[in-house]
Order: C-alpha cells, then sequence, then structure tokens
C-alpha cells in the first residue's frame, strides 16, 4: 500500500479498499494496515484518553466538552503527533477519511437528538429580559470577530472578507446550551433567578447560531457566486417547509396510530433513523452542511414517548462514543505548533479577553436596562461565553472550506477552551449569592407546636416511592388548626447528557408532553403530590427538582429545608422490596446521600423503608387505616419518634402500639468512656421518663393508643420481643439511636448491614423481617450531640429550644 504522509494540500493517498479486515497476526499482517482493527484501536485510545481528562478535570469542575477537546490535542500534531513515529502508526493520513465519516455520523444523530429535545415553544416564551440579553450578548462579540477577521484574513485567500466575518464573528458569539447548564448545576445556580436567565439566554442564543451557522456555510461553499448563495438560501427554506408541512404531519399521524403505552414498532423507528440519513444527504446536497437537515428533522418530531424511545435509543452509544470522536477530530486538526510568533500568540490573548468582554458589557447594558444589579449582570455575560458543540461544528467547516487556515483554526479551538475553562473558577469567585442566615427554632416535630403548620421536605428518586409517602402524609393528620406544608423535591443525578438538564425548565405549559424520562418521571411525581393535594384537606405542596452529583445532592436538600423552614424530612430507604419479598439495592448511590444527610441536616430526618402501605389506594382522609407502632428504647431520636406518632395517633384511623423497652433490674450498664458520658445518660434516661408520663398522662382516655413496658436483659430478648409483633402492623416508627449505649442492642450493631439505620431499624429493614411492614427510622436535628439542658420539664409534647448547629453557607435552590 503505497502511502503519502506529507501534510501539504497535494498530498496523494492510495486506499486498498480490500484491506478493511486483516487474516491475523499468524498470517503475517499487522492488524494496523487494515482499516477497522486501526478504527477500533483509534476509537478505543480516544474514549480513554478522553475519560482521563474527565477523571483528571472533575475536581475542578470543568465540563466534559473541555476534556475531549483536550484529549484530541494530546493525541493530534501538538503533543503526540509531533512523534512521526505515533502520527504514522496510530493516526496514518489514509485512516482519517474513515475517522471523519464515523464523527460526522456521531455529529448528525447527536444534533437530531438536540433537535428531538429542544422545545421551540420554550424558546417563544422565554420573555423579552432573556431574548434582548441574548441579542446584547450577541452582537458586540460578533462585531469583535468582524473587527479581528480585518487582521487575520489573508488577501491570498479565494473566499471574500464577508464570509471570514461571519464565521469568526458566529464562532465568538455562540453559546453552547448543554454545557452551560451542566456549570449551571455544578455551580448550584440551575434553580436561581441568573440560572433561568442564563438557560433561557442561552436556548435564543443556540437558536440564532443555526441561522447564522446554515448562512455561512451557504456563503462559504458558493465561493464568490452569489446566485448560487441565493439558491442555497431558497432551497434550505423549501427544506424546512418540507419538514414542517410533510414531514412532521407524517410522524404525528405515526404517534396517533400507536396505542397510547405501547412501544413504536421497529419499521417506524428505523424509518425516523433513515429519515436522520436522508435529511443530512439533502442539505448536504443544496450545499448546507448535513448537520443542519439532521438538527431540523429532530426539530420536526413533536415532544412525548416518540421523542423518549428515540432519545433511549440513541443518546448513550451516540454522546458517549460517537460524539467524542467529533471533538477527537478537532483536536487532531488543532496543531498549536502552527500558531507562530509572539504577535499571534498576542493577538490570541487579545481576541479571548475582548470577546469575553464583549458578551460581559454586551449583557451588562441590556441587564442594566432591565433594572438588575451590575454583579448579575457580570455573572450572565460570563456564563454566555461559554463555548461547545456549535463553535466546534462552526471552526470545522470553515477549516474543510478553507476559510480558516491551520494557525487560525488552531487559535479559535484554543480560544474556546479557555474561554469556557474560565468560566466555573471566575464565576464561583464573582457570584456569592447572599444568603441570608436563617435562624428557626422549630427544627423537630418535638418542636413544633400542636397548633402551628408542620412543614416536611419530602425526597423522591423515583415515582415508586410515591403512594407510601402520600399515606405516610395522610397519617400525619394534616388539620385545620395545624395543617400540613409539603415541598416535594425531585432528586436528579447530573449528568453530561443534555437530556437530564432540561427538565429544568419549568416554563413548559403544564399538559404539554414531557421532553425526556427524567422530566417524565418528574411529571409523574408532581402530578401525584398535586392531585393529593386537592383531594385532602389542610395540605400545601409545592414540587421542586434538584439536579446535582450524588456526592453533593445532600447540600441542596439541607439547604433547601433550611431556607423553607423545615422541621422533618422524609428520603427514600436505597433499597426496595422485591417480588419475593427481600430487599434489593436500586441504587448505591442513594445511600450515600442518605448518609451525608444524616450528618448534615439542619432538622430532623426519616428514612422510609418501603414496604407498601395498606391504605396505598385510599388518599381520602375518611378511609385510610393503619396500625402503627413505636419501639422506644432511649434518647433524643426515640423521642422524636415518639412525637411524630404521637401526631400520627390523633387521626381518627390511625391504631398506634408504643412499646418501651426497659432493662431488667439485674443487667449491667454499659461502660461509658467518660463522666460526661454517663451524666448525659441520666439526663437522656430523665427527658425519656418525663416526655413517656406527658405522653401517657395526655392520651389515657384514647382507646386507639396502647402503651406497654417490656423488660428485657439483652439483644437476643429485644429481637424476639420485636419479631413478636411484627406481623400485626402496618408502620414500624424508631428512633435511629445514635449516640445511645443500651444493653438491649448489645450485639445487634455486629451484624448490621446499613449502620445508619441504627441497631433497631437495621434489624427491621433487612431481608429476613416482615415482608409487609414499612419502616420509618428517625433522627431528631441535634441528636445526642446537643446537651438537652435548656429544656423545660416537658408539659406538652412540645418543647421551643433550638439546639446550636453550624449555619450552611449553600446556594437557596427556590
Amino acid at each position: 500500500m503505497a502511502e503519502e504522509n506529507s501534510t501539504t494540500d497535494t498530498s496523494i493517498i492510495c486506499y486498498a479498499p480490500s484491506m478493511i479486515t486483516t487474516n491475523g497476526v499468524w498470517q503475517g499482517d499487522n492488524p494496523l494496515d487494515f482499516s477497522l482493527p486501526l478504527f477500533v484501536l483509534q476509537l478505543t485510545l480516544v474514549v480513554l484518553v478522553t475519560r482521563f481528562f474527565v477523571f483528571v478535570l472533575k475536581p475542578f469542575r470543568q465540563p466534559r466538552v473541555i476534556s475531549e477537546i483536550l484529549g484530541g490535542i494530546v493525541l493530534g500534531p501538538s503533543v503526540l503527533g509531533r512523534y512521526d513515529k505515533f502520527a504514522n502508526t496510530v493516526f496514518p493520513q489514509r485512516s482519517v477519511m474513515v475517522l471523519e465519516t464515523m464523527a460526522n455520523v456521531g455529529l448528525l444523530y447527536f444534533l437530531f437528538l438536540v433537535g428531538v429535545e429542544m422545545d421551540i415553544m420554550v424558546v417563544r416564551k422565554t420573555g423579552r429580559r432573556a431574548l434582548t440579553i441574548a441579542i446584547g450578548g450577541m452582537v458586540l462579540p460578533f462585531l469583535i470577530g468582524a473587527a479581528f477577521s480585518f487582521s487575520m484574513h489573508r488577501s491570498d485567500d479565494h473566499l471574500g472578507q464577508g464570509t471570514y466575518i461571519l464565521f469568526l464573528g458566529v464562532a465568538l458569539s455562540v453559546t453552547a446550551f448543554p454545557v452551560l447548564a451542566r456549570i449551571l448545576a455544578e455551580l448550584k445556580l440551575i434553580n436561581t433567578e441568573i440560572g433561568r436567565i442564563s438557560m433561557s439566554a442561552a436556548l435564543v442564543n443556540d437558536m440564532f447560531a443555526w441561522i447564522l451557522l446554515a448562512l455561512a456555510i451557504a456563503l462559504a461553499e458558493s465561493e464568490k457566486s452569489s446566485f448560487a448563495s441565493l439558491w442555497v438560501m431558497i432551497s434550505s427554506a423549501a427544506f424546512i417547509a418540507v419538514c414542517v408541512f410533510v414531514v412532521r404531519p407524517g410522524i404525528s399521524w405515526i404517534i396517533r396510530k400507536t396505542p397510547e403505552g405501547e412501544n413504536f414498532s421497529e419499521f417506524y423507528i428505523c424509518l425516523i433513523l433513515t429519515g436522520v440519513m436522508i435529511s443530512g444527504f439533502i442539505t448536504d446536497s443544496i450545499g448546507t452542511h448535513s448537520v443542519f437537515g439532521a438538527f431540523v428533522f429532530g426539530l420536526v418530531i413533536p415532544n412525548g414517548p416518540l421523542g423518549l424511545t428515540l432519545i433511549e435509543k440513541l443518546e448513550d452509544f451516540v454522546s458517549g462514543l460517537l460524539l467524542p470522536l467529533f471533538f477527537a477530530i478537532s483536536g487532531l486538526k488543532t496543531n498549536i505548533a502552527s500558531i507562530e510568533g509572539p504577535a499571534t500568540w498576542l493577538t490570541l490573548m487579545l481576541v479571548i479577553v475582548l470577546a469575553c468582554a464583549g458578551k460581559v458589557i454586551g449583557t451588562v447594558i441590556v441587564a442594566f436596562f432591565h433594572g438588575m444589579p451590575v454583579r448579575e449582570g457580570i455573572t450572565i455575560g460570563l456564563l454566555l461565553n461559554t463555548k461547545g458543540l456549535v463553535e466546534m461544528i462552526v471552526l470545522n467547516v470553515g477549516k474543510d472550506q478553507k476559510v480558516l487556515d491551520d494557525e487560525t483554526f488552531a487559535t479559535m479551538v484554543l480560544i474556546a477552551l479557555v474561554m469556557t475553562g474560565v468560566i466555573t473558577p471566575i464565576v464561583t469567585v464573582l457570584y456569592k449569592p447572599v444568603r441570608r442566615s436563617v435562624s428557626y427554632k422549630r427544627r423537630t416535630i418535638q418542636q413544633t407546636k400542636p397548633d402551628s403548620e408542620l412543614r416536611v421536605l419530602v425526597c423522591v428518586h423515583t415515582p415508586r416511592n410515591v403512594p407510601t409517602i402520600i399515606n405516610l402524609l395522610e397519617a400525619s393528620h394534616p388539620t385545620k388548626r395545624s395543617p400540613i406544608c409539603i415541598y416535594v423535591l425531585h432528586l436528579v443525578e447530573l449528568t453530561g447528557r443534555a437530556s437530564a438538564m432540561l427538565i429544568v425548565h419549568s416554563t413548559r405549559k403544564s399538559g404539554r408532553p414531557a421532553l425526556n424520562r427524567t422530566q417524565a418521571q418528574s411529571d409523574h411525581i408532581i402530578n401525584a403530590f398535586e392531585n393529593y393535594e386537592q383531594h385532602a384537606a389542610f395540605v400545601a405542596v409545592q414540587p421542586l427538582t434538584a439536579i446535582s452529583p450524588y456526592s453533593t445532592m445532600h447540600e441542596d436538600v439541607c439547604s433547601l429545608a433550611e431556607d423553607k423552614r423545615v422541621s422533618f424530612i422524609i428520603i427514600p430507604f436505597h433499597k426496595q422490596q422485591t417480588v419475593d419479598g427481600g430487599m434489593e439495592a436500586t441504587n448505591p448511590a442513594y445511600r450515600l446521600v442518605n448518609q451525608n444527610l444524616l450528618g448534615n441536616s439542619p432538622c430532623s430526618v426519616g428514612i422510609l423503608v418501603d414496604r407498601g402501605l395498606n391504605g396505598a389506594t385510599r388518599l381520602t382522609s375518611n378511609t385510610i387505616s393503619l396500625q402503627v407502632a413505636v419501639l422506644f428504647f432511649g434518647g433524643p431520636d426515640d423521642r422524636e419518634a415518639l412525637a411524630y406518632a404521637w401526631r400520627m395517633a390523633e387521626h381518627p384511623g390511625i391504631s398506634l402500639s408504643v412499646l418501651r423497652f426497659i432493662p431488667d433490674e439485674d443487667v449491667a450498664e454499659p461502660a461509658s468512656s467518660t463522666r460526661n458520658m454517663n451524666v448525659d445518660m441520666k439526663k437522656q434516661r430523665q427527658l425519656d421518663d418525663e416526655y413517656i408520663n406527658t405522653f401517657r398522662a395526655a392520651n389515657a382516655e384514647h382507646e386507639t393508643i396502647l402503651y406497654v413496658d417490656k423488660v428485657v436483659s439483652n439483644g437476643e430478648e429485644t429481637v424476639a420481643a420485636v419479631r413478636s409483633m411484627d406481623s400485626s402492623h402496618d408502620l414500624f416508627i424508631v428512633g435511629r439511636g445514635e449516640g445511645m449505649l443500651s444493653p438491649l442492642t448489645a450485639g445487634l450493631t455486629d451484624w448490621s448491614e446499613c449502620p445508619e439505620l441504627g441497631a433497631i431499624g437495621d434489624l427491621l429493614a433487612s431481608s429476613d423481617f416482615a415482608a409487609t411492614v414499612s419502616v420509618l427510622v428517625v433522627q431528631q436535628y441535634g441528636g445526642s450531640s446537643a446537651l438537652e439542658d435548656d429544656m423545660d420539664l416537658p408539659d406538652s409534647p412540645v418543647h421551643s429550644h433550638e439546639h446550636p448547629r453550624d449555619t450552611y453557607g449553600l446556594q437557596n435552590p427556590r
């Protein structure tokens, strides 16, 4: 096979069409001489290097696009490609065609998915402020790009100055919506006013960028013939019209023909995926880029189950495997060595500073007219400097069309990298939202007055836990005297997928189809709680969404709980019940969230082990009927569990059994490490006795409340006593017992699967326990770490003293 590896424009590459797959090394073949093994090696290298950079840059909270471009630069002529042996073996010129073709196929389908996920109605509803900020943030950088095009444009280029201006202007003025969404979520700004304005402005900016990109490509490909440009414009408009008036009705017919809840037939899915290719072919033929056709084809697909199905079938493969290939190709084309001389580097720095400043100044001017603070205007301007896919497409098309030479291309890629890379650190330093110090006293159910509102924060991962949580809340007895305010927080993992991000757009009109599975789940959860609110009296529901990595999700929960002055947080256990009654982990990361929440919560927490409540279908207050049991061993957590159960016991359909475990007189006290701990244990026992006496005195006449003292001498007897009552109840409420030393639970913790539930909670949640009883494990705010010396003697179930705690300097996620 002949091969010329020169970098000049006149290189002649000879391909051997038969050399696709190898006969094997044992036949004497070198696998890297054949196109398929070589492509597999290249793809593997690209993915590995990209993932390495993702891992390295994760602590710096950098978006994935930076890792992907850096991966390409490292593999390209700037770093490893400088060594001829590596370049000629792993990335020979004959392999570029296969690599670029696959990268463009990936790009084609990715932009089809972007079109499917993009809701034009959201763009239409962004409001005047976001629209003017988007335009203000585009005009100045575009003008700066135009100004620099005169200094960077070579007079011997075959293309006019106008085309060059358009390419540089678009590259500098666009904003990458998916990358911006990721950065906002990382900075915990996604639910703030700044986050919402930035996202809306970025969406508008994205739409403008696509129009300008189509215009730039049309001008570039038609060289100097103005009539050709005109024909390209007319053909593109005709293509869009066909998509809107012919393709969209056809796809709507497919959706109508498929019964609701049924899967779409493979034939229809195949037809649509072929349609993407045909659209790409048509737009490429008429003179705009093939990705433009795929994007428009995606835009005309109605939001709903069909879009959901397409995204699920394609997204992970396309965005995880093929898209990094496109960014890597951009990196492979970037030769930093081509940027020669201090003057060019100075120009590079100047362009970065001026383009960045241009967007910031444009945004600040518009923000000032809208009465926004200058600091917020600067922050939005910085956020809108985020670069990503559209800019890379502009630059690649420009290089392919010879609009940009190697030097300009490398310069623009570095500009994109630097501008996107500096945003997160600068915004973190610049924008620190003023967080008022939230101090409120009712951080526990025990401290909440009987005639005041009970505020509960309910965390939900999936719709599966919703029925049990709703029944638990209904059993919590909302009344006119003490209504319940429920904040429903849907916890969504922050991933690199653009589809997960679009959930934050709450501007969607109610009743419209969901954009993706995450949004469909969120709608399902919200609808269930809103339906409960309509059918139940004295209940207010406010739905919210938190999008975070699992490692910092508890910060969102704590911040929201503090901001809304919540007394109690309910979060599901990380295991769910299987068909055979056993317990299996749904997602190990849920456990991390629970553990972090228990350690940092600003109020009391309840972990709900969901095995269904017998009233699962009965949502009206007059029909719910539950048998609730409290296992009381002593300590603040157990008192909090009893306080919650006491509130529930006022509900006419609830029967409450309180089983207090008392150590046998012969049982030795567990050895405690310090005298202070001895004092504290005595204090806790005194508080337990006082609280139990108050509870018994207040409920002596209640027939539905049963109180039993159970004398046991060790852990085995405790387990036997608990097992004896498992089948007759629907719900156990137990304290976590953190920090309490009791001879009655001695030895139980040695076998704990989930220590975060405490000894008794873990026993009740284990797979070999009752299959029908749900468990609520309660931890009181302050726990055993705060001495309750300042508490009044309880003459009611209420105390109104606050425990000391750290204040959380976290972003208000409203």
